[in-house]
């Protein structure tokens, strides 16, 4: 029987809920984060697939068996899947989702050309300050978004492409100037998670990025007993990441150095001159494979002072 329409959801908890649901249609969960590792601007291809298994291999040791049957089995089903009605994205407002979202748009541009594409995107409900994930919203909450799904116009997907290509393109710095510039209705989270995302070079100041930043601050303020309770806080404090607890424990080994103890969590004398830019971390982190999209993470620099990247020159 024909599926009238295709979902393509952000991970396995909305598929879970949309079958819980019993949302009409078939569901495709795109499992991926490419908003770690290098990126490469044609989604799907051979060398694609490629570069991400070898970051997922070398950063988190996912095994080939693993890639194949939990990313690529699914990318082959959105493959074999042509005649559908309607094809509808469910992504969140976070960083991690919003990168997800432009490759998958990228891909649909080229491959499901003249589809209906529609997009669900969760974040702020009205009456609370809080940003929602999808699995945060009730049953009622989630079916009104689905209801109220935009669809996107052909101005949108060239966007969405276009900021996906300077996303993997060898500099950040087009990205910076792009986002001030030129905004899309559509994705209203989009220039926000993109901000987070330029954040995520090391700064300046103490050679720390956003997220190091943010995990020696938890640790400062916070009163954990473990390595574990302090990753299940991040999880729980974090607002715009959208991360999960393999690229916390990942960017904490790399911090190593800035913690005395994690029974309970203390930072060192280090760590502590770092939160106060005493001291910078700089050369002690840097990797010449270390990318963000395209670009180099060692090779660019951002200021928290005056908000902007600099390209370190060599």
């Amino acid at each position: 029987m024909l599926n009238t329409t295709l979902h393509i959801t952000n991970g396995d908890c909305t598929t879970n809920y949309l079958k819980k649901l019993q949302v009409k249609g078939k569901i495709i969960t795109w499992r991926e984060m490419l908003c770690e590792g290098k990126t490469l601007t044609d989604v799907g291809s051979e060398k694609f697939w490629n570069t991400r298994f070898n970051f997922l291999n070398n950063s988190y040791n996912v095994s080939k068996e693993m890639f194949i049957n939990l990313t690529l089995k699914e990318y082959r089903s959105l493959c074999n899947t042509k005649n559908t009605k309607e094809i509808v994205l469910w992504f969140e407002h976070d960083l991690f989702c919003q990168v997800n979202m432009l490759a998958v748009i990228s891909w649909l541009k080229k491959h499901r050309k003249g589809y209906a594409i529609f997009l669900v995107c969760s974040g702020k409900i009205k009456g609370s300050d809080k940003m929602f994930s999808l699995t945060d919203l009730s049953e009622n909450q989630i079916l009104e978004h689905y209801k109220n799904k935009i669809e996107l116009t052909e101005d949108d997907i060239e966007y969405a492409d276009y900021i996906w290509q300077l996303y993997c393109s060898v500099s950040p710095l087009r990205l910076e100037t792009v986002l001030k510039f030129k905004q899309n209705a559509a994705f209203k989270y989009l220039v926000s998670a993109l901000e987070i995302h330029l954040k995520r070079f090391p700064s300046v100041e103490n050679g720390l990025n956003i997220t190091e930043n943010f995990i020696l601050e938890t640790v400062k303020n916070q009163t954990l007993s473990s390595k574990k309770q302090l990753i299940n806080k991040l999880l729980e404090l974090q607002e715009f990441f959208g991360f999960g607890d393999n690229q916390y424990k990942t960017a904490i080994e790399k911090l190593n150095n800035a913690f005395y103890s994690f029974n309970p969590t203390k930072l060192s004398k280090k760590g502590k001159e770092l939160l106060v830019n005493e001291t910078n971390f700089y050369s002690v982190l840097r990797s010449d494979n270390s990318y963000l999209g395209g670009s180099k993470k060692y090779s660019f620099l951002y200021s928290n002072a005056s908000k902007k990247l600099l390209q370190i020159t060599t």
